[in-house]
């Protein structure tokens, strides 16, 4: 375990916390077995049908909204079970939902945003867990200052967990990568209040 401490930034990164096997059977396993859809978001007032296909499971009435959508959880299944179960024992962190976004190749990417959402509460912990490529994960704090962008790699397999006030203070991003052509599951564990 890898642990980033900066001002308002705690991160701990969990390399490869899944073996190999394991990996490769959750990629297939959630490809195949989740309930995909296209993400449809409000930018500028204008709706947009974007290529990431996502998909929101978790506990009863644990609804999540963001970018004009509102997203009521679908029951977990058991290999989301078993993946939860595994990432709760090592950051003692119960997760009542996930966020689940489908990568199809490296022109899919993600912009700079925050988890930081009214129903995340306070200080949201963030457990974010890729399948698939690697992919290169970037930070950077919201009010301009002396911190420089921090750069993560994303393995097949990993826990990136986000603690504190990480979400408050740090914008995140998946930068578009043209010359990676494989595909790339994460899953974004979180706490709704």
């Amino acid at each position: 375990m890898e642990h980033l401490l900066k001002e308002n930034l705690d991160i701990k990164i969990f390399n490869h916390l899944f073996s190999e096997d394991e990996s490769n059977y959750f990629f297939r396993s959630l490809l195949n077995e989740v309930a995909w859809k296209q993400e449809t978001i409000t930018m500028w007032g204008k709706k947009r049908i974007l290529r990431r296909r996502v998909a929101w499971y978790g506990d009863s009435g644990k609804n999540y909204s963001y970018s004009g959508n509102l997203l009521s959880p679908i029951t977990w299944n058991e290999n989301l079970k078993r993946i939860k179960k595994k990432i709760e024992i090592v950051s003692s962190i119960a997760f009542n939902s996930v966020l689940l976004n489908d990568y199809e190749d490296g022109n899919v990417g993600m912009g700079w945003h925050s988890d930081d959402e009214k129903e995340l509460g306070k200080d949201p912990i963030i457990g974010s867990v890729s399948f698939g490529v690697d992919r290169d994960f970037y930070l950077k704090p919201k009010i301009k200052s002396n911190n420089d962008r921090v750069k993560i790699m994303s393995s097949n397999g990993s826990l990136i967990l986000m603690n504190g006030s990480t979400q408050h203070h740090w914008l995140h991003s998946l930068p578009i990568r043209k010359n990676i052509n494989e595909r790339r599951i994460n899953l974004t564990f979180r706490t709704i209040i």
